[in-house]
Formats: structure tokens, C-alpha cells, sequence
């Protein structure tokens, strides 16, 4: 039987050259990248703690969930190891989970489900059995957790069909691009490796974990913002951006307003 925590025991090894800088880290750039999760996660959860206070404070479980993918993916690029697979793996499922509970639009819940607490229970089993499955077929999971994008795409298009607000359209198109730019290069390092190695390239899947942690904060921020605009009746969200507001410098984020004035719509 494989020592599951053995070094290189994954099935799956990136396109980084393997031991460069130390013989205790597999692949140097693949693992100092994932420092974005803890810089991101922490920033978003101090922005987005009005917006916790009045929807729920399960909002921050999202963002501790983000800094146990940053963990569980450098050990797992440091090491190669299967446990350090699977491990990133999960918590990437559990963060999807968690967004689904908290954001997944009530008018788009199957007409069997009433409410979304029977929605979240729904989801939570739903991820428990993945994770159960997750150890029987690992080589898969990567591709599946990326399909799941392709129907929170699906739902992001029905709100947007519904939305006028240039500045909501234009943080919904930023938010697929930088989505788009990060699958790219998770593909690209997964399927044309033996190209980037002939041109001494190997970069790519580091450039993924800071892309898709950029796409992460963009989509959350979109995600809330339609659910604080039908579920937090009382409030007058807005996209605001840190530390300068300007969509081109700063990270997006909701901000919750209770000001006695004219709701927006989007």
C-alpha cells in the first residue's frame, strides 16, 4: 500500500519542475503562491463584516474556508504527497458548498425546495457524499470542481438578464474574465505541459492560485450583492472598492447601508 503522505504519492504532478530550490519543497513557485489566500481572506472578511452582521455571520466561514485551501494547496504543492491532494481538494468543495448555502438565488431553488434551510441541508449532504466519493476516483475531482463554475456561470447569467446597473454589468463581466484567465492556466499547465517545458515555462498553475483568488473575491462580492438586494430588504447595498475606490486598483466589496432613501435596483 502507498504511504498516502508521502512525498510525490499524488497521481498528479503540475508542470513545475520538482525539487528546484530545496529537497523539501516539491514545487517552490506552486506553494509560495498560495500566500494570496491569506492575504485576500482576511481583507474581505474585516469589508464584508457589516454585510455578515445583518445577513449572517456564516458569511466568514466562506473566507476561513479560502485560508484552509491556501494551507491544505501549499502543502499539497510542497509535498505531492495524496493526503495533501485530497485535502486541497475538499476544502475547494467545501468552499463551493458554502457558497452555494449562503448565495444560491431563492427564485432559482428546484420547486420542491421551500426554503433555504432545507436548500443548505440539501447542499450539505450533497457535499458530504462528494467527499466520501472524492477518495475513490482523486484524479477526477479537479475536473469536476471546475464544471461546478460552469453553473454558477449559468445562474450569474440569469441575475444579470434582470440587472441595469452598468457598474453591477461591468463588475459581472471583470468577474468572468478573471475567471476565464485562471481556468486558462490551469488547463494550459494541465494539458500543454510538455510545450511550456520545451520553452522553459512552468508557471502557470502558480498564476491560477492568484487568478482564481482574484475571480473568488469578485464573484463573492457580485453573489452578495444581489442577495443583500432581495433577501435584506431593510438595507441599500453597494459595490464599493478597497483600498481606493476604483474599479481598476481596488478589490470589490459590498457595503451595507440602512439610510432612510430611495432603494436601488439593479
Amino acid at each position: 500500500m502507498v504511504n498516502v503522505f508521502a512525498y510525490q504519492s499524488s497521481q498528479i504532478d503540475w508542470c513545475e519542475d520538482n525539487f528546484q530550490f530545496s529537497e523539501k519543497v516539491a514545487e517552490f513557485y506552486n506553494t509560495i503562491s498560495n500566500v494570496s489566500f491569506f492575504i485576500s481572506a482576511p481583507i474581505m472578511m474585516y469589508l464584508l463584516h457589516p454585510y455578515a452582521q445583518k445577513r449572517t455571520r456564516a458569511v466568514h466561514l466562506l473566507w476561513v474556508m479560502m485560508m484552509l485551501v491556501g494551507i491544505f494547496s501549499a502543502y499539497y504543492h510542497m509535498t505531492l504527497s495524496y493526503f495533501g491532494q485530497i485535502l486541497d481538494e475538499l476544502s475547494i468543495l467545501w468552499v463551493l458548498a458554502i457558497g452555494y448555502m449562503l448565495w444560491f438565488p431563492r427564485r432559482h431553488f428546484p420547486t420542491f425546495i421551500k426554503g433555504r434551510k432545507y436548500f443548505s441541508l440539501i447542499v450539505f449532504l450533497t457535499a458530504l457524499l462528494s467527499t466520501v466519493l472524492s477518495f475513490f476516483k482523486p484524479t477526477l475531482n479537479a475536473y469536476a470542481l471546475n464544471s461546478v463554475a460552469l453553473h454558477i456561470l449559468y445562474v450569474l447569467s440569469l441575475e444579470m438578464k434582470r440587472c441595469t446597473d452598468q457598474r453591477i454589468i461591468h463588475l459581472a463581466f471583470v468577474t468572468v474574465a478573471w475567471w476565464f484567465m485562471a481556468i486558462s492556466c490551469w488547463l494550459s499547465d494541465r494539458l500543454l505541459c510538455a510545450f511550456w517545458r520545451r520553452i522553459n515555462f512552468y508557471y502557470l498553475h502558480s498564476f491560477w492560485h492568484v487568478l482564481i483568488n482574484i475571480a473568488v473575491v469578485h464573484g463573492t462580492t457580485l453573489f452578495a450583492y444581489f442577495d443583500a438586494l432581495y433577501e435584506i430588504r431593510e438595507t441599500n447595498p453597494e459595490v464599493k472598492y478597497w483600498p481606493i475606490n476604483s474599479r481598476c486598483l481596488g478589490l470589490p466589496y459590498l457595503a451595507i447601508e440602512t439610510k432612510d432613501r430611495l432603494r436601488k435596483s439593479c
